[in-house]
């Protein structure tokens, strides 16, 4: 770690302490050339999921789109927020667990279409008529 002081890179750790929350280590370093000494903070880094879009572009994920689109279809329904909040977190522990960095708005789609179907179906034909994109009257019947 580069001394803010005189710039060196030689130090050593004296003290290390895990933040309260558990996602920081704060290190109390002394630097080897000038003896002053600094803090420095380590945390995890997160890589963002990809969600690769019907026309193969990717873009980062997103849960303010899935919470959006749920709160439209979920209008005047008998749906809380917690629910919602709970097919967010579905969606998100699906994304991060995987090994794959990329997911196809295709599977995230259907899961959502699963999970309403659980909670409510007008809920779920809402969705589902923009998702799979119906054109007529004969589409919901299918």
């Amino acid at each position: 770690m580069k001394c803010p002081f005189c710039g060196n890179i030689e130090d050593k750790v004296i003290d290390s302490r895990q933040s309260k929350d558990g996602i920081e280590i704060r290190r109390r370093r002394e630097c080897l050339e000038c003896g002053r000494r600094f803090t420095t903070y380590e945390k995890i880094e997160e890589t963002t999921p990809l969600v690769v879009k019907k026309n193969n572009q990717r873009e980062a994920f997103n849960s303010n789109k899935i919470r959006k689109s749920l709160l439209i279809s979920c209008q005047k329904r008998p749906i809380s927020s917690e629910q919602i909040e709970n097919i967010i977190k579905k969606i998100e522990n699906y994304i991060l667990s995987k090994e794959h960095k990329e997911t196809p708005s295709s599977k995230i789609g259907f899961i959502v279409m699963e999970e309403l179907k659980k909670l409510d179906k007008v809920a779920y034909i809402r969705f589902a008529s923009v998702y799979k994109d119906f054109k007529d009257p004969e589409d919901f019947v299918e």
